[in-house]
């Protein structure tokens, strides 16, 4: 397998577990990153993720990307303009980038940053990415090369990208345990507004209507949980993150948001007419689309991984589930009694923080004859 270069200004999350899932599947390439954090940088060194370090773009202090294969943009998108101006020397030779280094993004909105790659002329190195990863837990100290494992990961490349280059990415993607999946910038920037973004609006606004329909003894927060807190659970989502794609991918978000207000209206006025058919049409096919989608892990919103657990109603129940856990060495995100069971199986519910360990407390439980719930 050739040697290959690696570049990667930002280090956090998505970055780091770029860099060790590659460190992993090309354990003999070289790794140069540069962020601002200092500890950072050090840990990456000390725990042998990338070779050479560096908290500034300069040549002063020797750090050169002239012979890179893959350069990584995962700083803060905010940042992105202000390091492709500072990057683009190291880029260009004679007006025209190298031909052997892909240049690449995380960002989850593709429209602004191939705008700012058109107007630097760095079309013909550019392939945008997004792997559709994540986790609650933020920077590198919580990255993992299996993040990215079965997760999709899109590649947007420019019309100038030969179809080799894109290959070259493609191939990366899977030897990082990833889904590549090629699409039009454009074409991202509406699927994702579709299947991401638009939900993250409707959860958040949902929220904030049951905020402002409570009464002042708060009884619809009190009874909030199963399936509100199921369907609202990604409005706990970064403010400014979502804030930020709302101004970004504005279009395409407004589009679909119309649609959306114009079906509300619609299944409204069915409401209001009692209109048994169409209610039933309405919510029929929407179980049986729902019920069509993959069961995998990979999509923009983060899955969560929980089971229901039937357990009596005497003292010590839950405390015995946790410690029969524990003692297995299965580590446990969230649990608690499920007091609003309209739409749930079981009183306990946990939560874990991947999916192996769904299916170990499955086996665990079962055979202590606890009765278990999965979700779907």
């Amino acid at each position: 397998m050739e040697q290959l270069t690696f570049s990667f200004f930002g280090l956090g999350l998505i970055g780091g577990s770029i860099a060790r899932a590659i460190r992993a599947s090309h354990p003999d390439c070289f790794i140069r990153a540069c962020d601002t954090d200092s500890s950072t940088l050090r840990l990456a060194l000390e725990e042998g993720v990338i070779d050479e370090a560096s908290e500034r773009i300069d040549e002063e202090n020797g750090m050169t990307f002239t012979d890179c294969d893959f350069l990584f943009l995962c700083a803060p998108v905010s940042q992105n303009d202000s390091n492709l101006r500072l990057i683009r020397k190291f880029l260009l030779s004679e007006g025209r980038a190298h031909s052997n280094c892909i240049l690449t993004d995380v960002g989850s909105v593709k429209s602004t940053i191939h705008a700012s790659i058109e107007e630097l002329g760095l079309t013909s190195c550019f392939i945008g990415g997004h792997p559709m990863a994540g986790s609650e837990r933020i920077g590198f100290q919580n990255s993992k090369a299996s993040l990215l494992e079965n997760a999709y990961y899109i590649l947007t490349p420019t019309s100038d990208v030969s179809g080799e280059q894109a290959e070259r990415y493609a191939a990366l993607v899977k030897a990082m345990g990833a889904i590549p999946l090629i699409l039009d910038y454009r074409q991202h920037d509406y699927v994702t507004a579709a299947i991401s973004h638009l939900p993250h609006v409707i959860a958040s606004s949902l929220v904030n209507l049951v905020k402002a329909s409570d009464n002042e003894d708060g009884i619809m927060k009190l009874v909030a949980a199963g399936g509100f807190k199921d369907i609202t659970r990604i409005a706990s989502s970064s403010t400014v993150m979502w804030q930020q794609i709302c101004l970004t991918n504005k279009e395409n978000i407004s589009q679909l948001l119309e649609r959306y207000i114009s079906s509300l209206e619609k299944v409204k006025d069915e409401i209001d007419r009692s209109d048994a058919a169409q209610l039933y049409h309405f919510f029929d096919t929407a179980r049986s689309y729902r019920d069509s989608f993959i069961d995998a892990s990979s999509g923009p919103i983060k899955r969560v991984y929980t089971i229901n657990v039937e357990i009596p109603d005497e003292a010590g129940s839950l405390a015995s589930v946790a410690t029969l856990l524990a003692l297995n060495h299965i580590s446990i995100k969230n649990i608690g009694i499920v007091h609003n069971r309209e739409s749930e199986d079981g009183v306990l519910r946990i939560e874990f923080y991947e999916e192996a360990s769904i299916e170990k407390a499955e086996k665990l439980l079962g055979s202590r004859g606890y009765m278990v719930f999965l979700k779907k």
